[in-house]
């Protein structure tokens, strides 16, 4: 067996006008791009965030300097899109003068997890994260990414990164306090936030 392409040989031959290396990429990543935008917004929604992460990742590709850091370049698209559809709805919000409505439904892979009191507590919690420190939180967890490739895609410097998840992360088990009726229950959840990654991640419930 070949091994597989890293993501800078499938952008080198995306841009030499190879249609196969582009599904490649786009394959690799959709459900990551995926898992970034659930919990944030609702599901029609969430559906078109993906669409337009990849077409502003097509559109910006021949400014892409470094090859090698096309992940990085993809959720940083993916995260500027997030922003400016908040944006777009507290607009529309205020105009209207009510209240956001949660999101309606939850898309495959996570419809199974949210039945687990674990996944559910640490969802709502994420969910009260202003967005910066949501962002910061799954790519670390979820995309496992290093602090040098989230700095790339949120436009930070690595020590801004450092103290984003740091900050994070004590927001976090505060939100997750504040909710959580169960001390064991929130012991729990804190204690495996990796494990509900690999959960996250592979698309089914943990053990």
């Amino acid at each position: 067996m070949h091994p597989e392409p890293s993501d800078a040989e499938l952008v080198r031959r995306w841009r030499s006008g190879d249609r196969a290396a582009a599904r490649a990429f786009i394959e690799r990543y959709h459900d990551a791009v995926m898992r970034f935008f659930f919990n944030k917004t609702s599901e029609a929604n969430q559906e078109d965030l993906i669409q337009q992460t990849f077409l502003a990742f097509i559109h910006g590709l021949p400014h892409l300097d470094d090859a090698s850091k096309a992940r990085s370049y993809l959720f940083g698209a993916a995260y500027r899109l997030l922003c400016r559809h908040y944006e777009v709805q507290r607009i529309a919000r205020e105009r209207a003068d009510v209240e956001p409505a949660p999101p309606k439904s939850l898309t495959s892979p996570s419809r199974e997890l949210i039945r687990r009191e674990e996944l559910r507590l640490l969802l709502r919690a994420l969910r009260r994260l202003p967005i910066e420190y949501q962002a910061a939180l799954e790519l670390h967890y979820w995309e496992q990414m290093t602090t040098s490739e989230i700095g790339d895609a949120l436009d930070l410097p690595s020590g801004t990164v450092k103290s984003r998840l740091r900050r994070g992360r004590e927001l976090l088990s505060e939100a997750m306090a504040s909710i959580s009726s169960s001390p064991e229950l929130l012991r729990s959840t804190l204690d495996n936030l990796d494990r509900w990654a690999r959960s996250v991640r592979g698309g089914s419930s943990a053990a």
